[in-house]
Order: structure tokens, then C-alpha cells, then sequence
């Protein structure tokens, strides 16, 4: 077994300093190995892979390691404010085997119905609603008025969920992946809208996904729905919302995207492949836990020790991602969407929508600017995510009756 030597104090993955600069953690991380020890919240500690070869092991070993929870979860508080994020349900993300597969098919069934041609659409057309919004100040911030509000509306419209319970689901979703005080009772807030929400099409189905999971042959009860559905959702929202968000900032900040969101010489997936290596959405997560004591990369695990995968350092490893813009966007070998059979399933509406969203921004917002000092930028602390507070701008103001010409905006989305 190759020794490794490790920081006497397990590395803080949360609060303003990790926020600040995540990088300089997982340089200092990597000096002791593929795996070091960090805490994910005050006494919760964790061994964090960040070699990416040794990501891609891990997360392609379901003989090693099991994604179920619970021996783990016994040994933690059960107000910690990280078990809204790990803490198990019943769903494909906490399960192996028969039981994943069977929770994975009516998620994968239910989004392989979104239509691609209407997706686009929707989401043009809703994109310039919001825009419409702050178009006429001249300043907006694209996080709260535009990045975190649009993949919601999206996901809401084809889940069914009233409009009047949009911002219970953001204020739930955003609790939990903060992991602070308060997140259990987030997450409770946001199972509480979807449960609502399934019994209701238990009761008179309609022609949205949630009827859809509850006819699926997989035979899914309420909870089963429930969770299906919240995992569904919170992983089609929070990545999205992020990575739009710091795809802009990017584009905002980068010179080669002449300093403004329209103009430069790259294009908004361009961006988005530079974030997804370098800067993912989602940092730190798939939780796995070793099935009995064992080693990976030559570094001893315990039976049931929480191992988490760092996409933003494995991604950033000195060799990982390619150097070439054309390859890295047609390899997609970084680990944003993680990898093994917990890929993540909402990939390709995922990027549909940042895309769409970022194209609508650059043709209305054209001379965008960024309003502030990058520096003075604030990142929402947690160990999960990297996720910017508020991405203020100055624009030329627009006519406040800006219009839809998107072809078929109009047209209602629709499952089938």
C-alpha cells in the first residue's frame, strides 16, 4: 500500500473561505493524495477523491461501493444541515441494483418524453418574459431575475406544479444544497409541495410528468413519486441555474468574449464546456460508501465511510481535461454529470436549457456588462455546490414591449 500523508485537520469544505477559493483547497488537498480527509460541516467529515482517475474507478465500481446511506447516516445527527443532500429516501440516487434500475427507468422514461424542438421553445419563451421583466432599467441581476427563475418554470410547467408554489420549491432547493442552518426544514418545505402535487394527480391525473411517473409500469407509490419526482427536479434546477449562471460570468469576464455577453469570438457552449471542466455546477458530490474495509488508489477506506467525488477537482488535475477547446467540447470526458450507472439522467435537457437560455440573453442584452468589480462577486457557501449569490450587470435599456419571435413560443409544452 502506498502511504499517504494527509493535513492533520481535515480541510473545511464550507463557510466564506472555501467559497472564496475553492481551487486553492483542492491544490492543498491534492498534495496528500487522490483522497483526503474534509469536513463537509462542523463534525461531519468525509475522504474527498480528487484524482480524476480514481474518481472514474470509484464511480464505476458498484461491487466496492454502495450509494445506500444508512449505516453512515446512523453514525450523524439527525438535524445535521448536510442530510437534506445525503440523507437517505427512496429514490435512484440512494440505491443499487434491481432498485435503482427500476427507480432510474421511470426517470429516464419520463424525460426521454421532452421533446427537444418544444423544450427550446418553452424555454425561449420564457426566457424573454424574464427579460422583458428588467429589460427596461438598463440593470438586472441574471442569477435572481433570470438564471435561478428559468429552469424552474421550465421543470415546473412540465411536473404540473402551480405557479404560486415556484418559489417554495427555489427557497427548498437552495436551502438544502446550502447545507446551513435550516436546510432540513428547506427540503421538508419542498417535499411538502411535491407530495401535495402527487396526491392531487393520484386523484385526477392530467397530461404532465407527474401523472406520467405514477402511471409508469415500474409501479411507483406516492413516496416512491414523491421522491422520483424532488430528486428529479432538484437535480434539473440547481446544476442548470449554476451552471448558466457561471457560464455568463465567464463570458462577462473573459476576454476572449470581448468583456461583454455578445461579441466575442466564442459562443455560449463554448462557455458552457469550459465551466462544465473547470468550473462544474456541482463541485463535490456522489456519495459513495465502501461495501467493507478496502483502499482505493492505495488509500484505506473504512466500511460504510462517507466518500465523496470532487468533479471540480478531478477536473482541474494537472492532465485531466484537454487543452484543445474543440476536443474538450466533443470529448465530454469531464465528471460534471459524474459518470458509472448514477451518470446523471437529466444531462441533455440540462444543457438544452442553459444554452437556450444564455442564446436569448446574448440577442436581447447585447452590450451586457458586468456591474461590478469580479472581485466583489459572493459565492453561496456549501460544500456541494459553486454557485454565484447575485451576477449584477448594466445593459442599454430596451423597449419594455419586447416580443416573443421565437418560432412556436407560443405553443404549450407538452409530454406527448
Amino acid at each position: 500500500m502506498t502511504p499517504h500523508t494527509f493535513p492533520l485537520r481535515p480541510l473545511a469544505l464550507y463557510g466564506p473561505d472555501f467559497a472564496a477559493d475553492p481551487q486553492g483547497h483542492y491544490r492543498l488537498l491534492r498534495e496528500h493524495g487522490p483522497l483526503a480527509p474534509v469536513r463537509i460541516a462542523p463534525g461531519i467529515e468525509a475522504m474527498l477523491v480528487t484524482d480524476y482517475q480514481a474518481a472514474v474507478d470509484l464511480l464505476r465500481d458498484p461491487d466496492t461501493f454502495t450509494k445506500d446511506p444508512r449505516a453512515w447516516q446512523a453514525t450523524v445527527p439527525a438535524d445535521s444541515p448536510v442530510l437534506p443532500v445525503l440523507g437517505y429516501r427512496p429514490t435512484a440516487l440512494f440505491s443499487d441494483g434491481g432498485t435503482h434500475a427500476r427507480y432510474r427507468g421511470a426517470i429516464n422514461d419520463g424525460l426521454a418524453l421532452i421533446e427537444p424542438h418544444i423544450l427550446r421553445a418553452q424555454v425561449a419563451q420564457v426566457a424573454q418574459q424574464l427579460i422583458r421583466e428588467f429589460a427596461a432599467t438598463g440593470t438586472g441581476d441574471l442569477i435572481g431575475q433570470y438564471a435561478r427563475r428559468l429552469p424552474l418554470h421550465v421543470f415546473n410547467t412540465w411536473f404540473g406544479v402551480p405557479p404560486e408554489d415556484s418559489d417554495r420549491l427555489v427557497a427548498g432547493i437552495a436551502g438544502m444544497m446550502d447545507s446551513v442552518e435550516g436546510a432540513p426544514t428547506a427540503y421538508a418545505d419542498l417535499v411538502s409541495v411535491v407530495t401535495a402535487l402527487v396526491a392531487d394527480r393520484r386523484a385526477h391525473p392530467r397530461d404532465d410528468l407527474t401523472s406520467y411517473f405514477l402511471a409508469h409500469p415500474a409501479a411507483l407509490g406516492n413516496d416512491e413519486t414523491v421522491y422520483q419526482i424532488s430528486l428529479t427536479t432538484i437535480a434539473g434546477h440547481e446544476p442548470t441555474t449554476n451552471l448558466i449562471g457561471n457560464a455568463l460570468l465567464r463570458m462577462l469576464t473573459d476576454s476572449r468574449y470581448a468583456g461583454s455577453v455578445h461579441g466575442g469570438a466564442m459562443t455560449a457552449r463554448e462557455a458552457i464546456d469550459e465551466v462544465l471542466w473547470q468550473d462544474p455546477p456541482l463541485a463535490n458530490l456522489s456519495a459513495h460508501y465502501p461495501r467493507h474495509d478496502t483502499e482505493l488508489h492505495g488509500v484505506p477506506l473504512r466500511a460504510g465511510q462517507l466518500v465523496l467525488v470532487s468533479y471540480a477537482a478531478a477536473n482541474t488535475q494537472s492532465g485531466s481535461a484537454p487543452t484543445d477547446p474543440g476536443v474538450r467540447s466533443g470529448a465530454g470526458a469531464h465528471l460534471a454529470w459524474a459518470a458509472g450507472p448514477h451518470r446523471c439522467p437529466a444531462q441533455q435537457p440540462a444543457l438544452l436549457i442553459a444554452i437556450t437560455a444564455i442564446e436569448q440573453l446574448t440577442s436581447h442584452l447585447c452590450d451586457a456588462r458586468l456591474a461590478v468589480d469580479p472581485d466583489d462577486l459572493l459565492w453561496r457557501p456549501g460544500p456541494f455546490h459553486r454557485a454565484l449569490v447575485h451576477l449584477p450587470v448594466a445593459f442599454t435599456p430596451l423597449d419594455p414591449d419586447l416580443t416573443i419571435d421565437v418560432e412556436n413560443a407560443d405553443r404549450a409544452p407538452h409530454p406527448d
